[in-house]
């Protein structure tokens, strides 16, 4: 097995995101992402990328480069929390609670762009 294949199922596994979830957040086939972590295949690197984003890691933690966290970058443990939960609402809760987040991060973009300008 590839060094990318056991730290994508690793990292997968750690963040406790079965394959199908997986699959399903990449837009892909459950059997093609079955295939990247037996080392059958290799995805393409914009998808490497996004891989690494949905599992909060860098790219040399997927690629096996430095040592990979143990949990996602989360600081806050409230929030942290409530991150590890999320992955098991339904999909219209979980499309809510986007829309929610970006609203408060867009919000604060936008202040911040705004107190640089005064």
């Amino acid at each position: 097995m590839s060094v990318f294949a056991e730290r994508l199922r690793l990292l997968r596994s750690a963040r406790q995101i079965t394959q199908a979830r997986l699959a399903e957040l990449l837009e892909i086939n459950p059997r093609v992402y079955n295939r990247w972590e037996r080392g059958l295949a290799t995805p393409q690197f914009d998808t490497v990328v996004r891989i690494a984003d949905i599992l909060q890691v860098t790219l040399d933690e997927l690629a096996g480069r430095t040592p990979a966290p143990a949990e996602p970058k989360i600081h806050n443990q409230e929030l942290l929390s409530l991150y590890q939960q999320v992955d098991s609402l339904p999909d219209a809760e979980q499309q809510a609670l986007i829309l929610v987040i970006d609203s408060f991060v867009r919000k604060t973009q936008v202040q911040k762009v705004m107190n640089r300008r005064r």
